[in-house]
C-alpha cells in the first residue's frame, strides 16, 4: 500500500512558493534518493488544485510533511495523506484492434 499526500496551496502561491522553492526540492529529493517518495508534482492549475506526492509508507509521507518548507512557511494551506491501494498493469502489450487488412481471430477463416 501506498500513502498519497495531497497539498492545497495557500492564497499568494505564485509569490510564496519561490521564496521556499529550492529547499521544498532539496527535501523531496533526499527522500526520492532514500527511495520513499515516487512520484511528486503540482497539478496543472496548482493554485486552485495544488499538488501530490506518492510516497512508498505512510510514515515516510508524514515525515515528508513534518519537515517540508512549504507547509513550514505557509506555501500549503492544507494537506491530506490517503493511503492508496495500487494497481499495477501487465508489462505485455495490450492488444491492438484488428486493422482493415487484419479482420482478427474472430472473423478469420478455418482453413480449408
Amino acid at each position: 500500500m501506498k500513502a498519497v499526500v495531497l497539498y492545497e496551496s495557500a492564497a499568494g502561491l505564485a509569490d510564496k512558493a519561490p521564496l521556499h522553492a529550492a529547499a521544498h526540492r532539496a527535501r523531496w529529493l533526499e527522500f526520492a534518493d532514500r527511495g520513499d517518495l515516487l512520484m511528486i508534482g503540482p497539478f496543472a492549475n496548482a493554485q486552485e488544485d495544488g499538488a501530490m506526492g506518492i510516497f512508498t509508507t505512510r510514515e515516510a509521507a508524514e515525515e515528508f510533511v513534518r519537515g517540508d518548507p512549504f507547509v513550514l512557511h505557509g506555501v500549503v494551506r492544507n494537506w491530506t495523506i490517503r493511503e492508496w491501494n495500487e494497481a499495477l498493469v501487465s508489462d505485455e502489450p495490450a492488444p491492438q484492434p484488428p486493422g482493415p487488412a487484419d479482420p482478427g481471430p474472430l472473423l478469420a477463416r478455418a482453413p480449408a
